[in-house]
């Protein structure tokens, strides 16, 4: 569970009603028509934009930003030392035990191919393809979230627009325009929150998650290689903690 996610949620959306509280009632800034116009126009816009497959497809991929397993680099390194070592003694066929305790489906098909004999070459290949393949979901994801936060402001000058028109319409009735006005400038309010509170900050965050899953199966790939290549396991360790910042290293340089 990625807490920051919701935490960051929870002190936005907190705040912002807070600050409403403080300054009158929260029912003054709820509008269904306007809520409906900027949430419905915007969800018509991926529509257009994306195929429905896609668009599905992104909000499946969304749920990354709250739940992802995200690899633990420090272990996943160590566990390649272990397995580098094991080869050198006893073969590759060693590891054919550690198959089924390795709770990275990636990294288990990996060493499934590895200990079937499959040439180190063939394995980069078929690794790096489905990497592609995972990575292409992704900024579809990121891209559909980015043309949300894009359309949601919009659409909410389109409702505002909507309600001055009807405003002017009633001109006869002074009364009528402040609270008119009020609820016409309701969508711009609703089209900047939804864009720079969630969609804008999902698309970002999956971009990151995208960066972190691309590092650890890339190093993946290469201790598998490694490993393939018959590597000293102190230079196969080296090579893993190569890409990553100091404070990831399980040692200082």
């Amino acid at each position: 569970m990625d807490f920051a996610t919701i935490i960051g949620l929870v002190v936005a959306f907190g705040l912002i009603i807070g600050s409403i509280l403080v300054g009158g009632s929260l029912m003054a800034f709820v509008d269904v028509p306007s809520l409906l116009i900027v949430l419905g126009g915007t969800g018509g816009v991926a529509l257009i934009s994306f195929p429905l497959a896609q668009v599905l497809e992104s909000f499946k991929v969304a749920v990354n930003v709250f739940k992802y397993p995200l690899p633990n680099i420090k272990d996943q390194n160590q566990k390649f030392l272990e397995f580098a070592e094991a080869t050198r003694r006893d073969g590759i066929l060693a590891l054919e035990g550690a198959i089924s305790s390795i709770e990275d489906p990636f990294m288990r098909r990996g060493l499934q191919l590895l200990v079937d004999g499959v040439d180190a070459e063939k394995i980069e290949a078929m690794l790096w393809d489905e990497l592609d393949g995972v990575a292409s979901r992704h900024r579809r994801g990121a891209q559909t979230f980015e043309a949300l936060g894009a359309a949601a402001p919009a659409l909410g000058l389109v409702g505002t627009l909507i309600g001055l028109v009807q405003m002017l319409q009633a001109m006869d009735d002074p009364s009528s325009i402040g609270p008119a006005m009020a609820v016409a400038l309701l969508t711009t309010f609703y089209g900047a929150l939804f864009a720079n509170v969630v969609f804008n900050p999902i698309a970002g965050k999956l971009r990151v998650r995208h960066d972190e899953e691309q590092l650890g199966r890339q190093l993946v790939i290469k201790g598998l290689l490694g490993i393939a290549r018959g590597e000293n396991p102190r230079i196969l360790g080296q090579q893993l903690e190569a890409d990553l910042a100091p404070s990831m290293r399980s040692k200082e340089d």
